[in-house]
């Protein structure tokens, strides 16, 4: 086990973060397309010089730009994991995971034992002899998993290594990676989209957005009380910022009423986060004086069993019942009001 810092910056990204990770702790990184995620993960793998910065392993320095420093991709103990298992199609599975072993000077012998014995710990002995193109997708990345761990890397970073699986195959992998990463307490970053891989497999969440870190936390503060748009949508929760006022949240809907915080003062910049099912919609302005009323118009309706979430397109979201869809005749383009009492909102301070 060894922990993780990095300080660096890429000038021609606006990339600029700093960031410690604990030996043995699982960190899933999370933001929208572009945010800085994967130069994230190439600094550190290597793959990526920062313009400034170092990158700290145990008591390694794998990169330090005023030194001049920089350790080989090969030669860092860091093992990415991709979306695509990237298996060399001209070997078996066994000599695939056996590959890490042999490159780290191992004899042919001793490294195909060290490859057998991943194999097993991955419930995947059976496609030992097997080619790429033999194996499925589930199966193919159980083995670069085995070829990951192989390696005995003192880092693993896991970029979105369920989105190239299908729904029955992705569990399967998902919980191998938590029974691996929580037996051995490896240190890992996961980037990811998907909320039940921060679940199932992280201690701590981070969401990078325009090069920088914006929010880091615990996995259940995270998803509860989130501070960025990009968490609330991973959470499956609305959100709306602004500057907390006598009167309520002012944001760019509007005034929003709901359960302060204690330690949210007025001044201070805060999120109103509340769930999707907590909105009633309506067609025209609601009679009396509901305390939240938000004018907003559909951008789109998805249909969710017995369910319909309806998206605005200032990104806020609406669960209503199929049957007031319905009666509603709701479609994209059309006004409505979303309606939330008080409370059912938390205003939550983000800084």
């Amino acid at each position: 086990m060894s922990r993780l810092r990095v300080h660096a910056s890429v000038d021609e990204r606006d990339f600029e973060v700093e960031l410690d990770v604990d030996a043995g702790s699982t960190v899933a990184v999370l933001g929208p397309n572009g945010a800085g995620k994967s130069t994230l993960l190439g600094v550190i793998a290597g793959l990526i010089r920062p313009d400034r910065g170092r990158v700290e392993l145990g008591d390694r320095v794998l990169t330090d730009t005023e030194a001049r420093a920089a350790v080989p991709p090969h030669k860092r103990s860091v093992a990415l994991l991709a979306q695509q298992a990237l298996l060399f199609p001209h070997l078996t599975a066994l000599d695939n995971v056996a590959f890490a072993p042999r490159s780290a000077g191992r004899g042919r012998s001793a490294a195909r034992e060290v490859a057998m014995r991943w194999l097993k710990d991955v419930d995947a002995v059976e496609f030992a002899d097997r080619t790429p193109h033999q194996l499925s997708g589930g199966q193919a990345q159980r083995i670069a998993v085995a070829r990951a761990l192989a390696a005995d890397p003192e880092l693993l970073l896991l970029d979105e290594p369920m989105a190239a699986l299908d729904v029955a195959t992705a569990p399967a992998v998902r919980s191998l990676l938590r029974r691996v990463l929580r037996e051995d307490r490896r240190t890992a970053l996961i980037v990811t989209h998907d909320p039940l891989d921060v679940l199932a497999l992280a201690d701590r969440v981070v969401v990078v957005d325009g090069g920088r870190i914006v929010e880091d936390d615990t996995v259940q503060r995270v998803l509860t009380r989130p501070r960025s748009a990009f968490a609330a949508r991973i959470a499956g929760t609305n959100l709306l910022g602004g500057a907390l006022e006598a009167d309520g949240l002012a944001t760019e809907v509007g005034l929003v009423h709901g359960l302060v915080d204690d330690d949210c003062p007025s001044g201070a910049a805060a999120a109103a986060v509340f769930p999707p099912s907590a909105v009633a919609v309506y067609t025209e302005p609601p009679h009396g004086s509901p305390r939240n009323t938000l004018r907003v118009t559909v951008g789109e309706i998805e249909a969710r069993g017995a369910t319909v979430l309806v998206r605005a397109s200032s990104g806020l979201s609406a669960e209503i019942t199929t049957a007031a869809a319905v009666d509603l005749t709701l479609e994209p383009g059309v006004t409505v009001w979303f309606v939330v009492k008080a409370t059912e909102i938390r205003i939550h301070r983000v800084v």
